[in-house]
């Protein structure tokens, strides 16, 4: 190395230089997640899922998703303990 030269300096500006923090949730949106029609609440949740950048779709990120739901909440009856592992198969908008 040549004398009088700092690559440290001369290679990320500032010594001690700090990299900006990014909030992980601004790049996300909020998806609603629905049941099948053979429900009577058709209306699971919702979950994040990353924005589309570059090639990498959103609802591509969402696709193969398993939400586990409860059988009392999908059919609004208090006696139904089972549980049922939803798979998300296709996104139609936001849905």
């Amino acid at each position: 190395m040549a004398v009088g030269k700092n690559k440290r300096l001369t290679k990320g500006g500032k010594k001690g230089a700090k990299k900006k923090v990014v909030d992980p949730f601004s790049k996300k949106d909020w998806y609603d997640v629905k049941a099948p029609a053979m429900f009577n609440i058709r209306n699971i949740g919702k979950t994040l899922v990353t924005r589309t950048q570059g090639t990498k779709i959103a609802s591509d990120g969402l696709k193969g998703h398993v939400f586990e739901v409860s059988l009392a909440d999908l059919k609004n009856d208090e006696v139904a303990f089972r549980k049922f592992k939803l798979i998300t198969e296709d996104v139609q908008g936001k849905n």
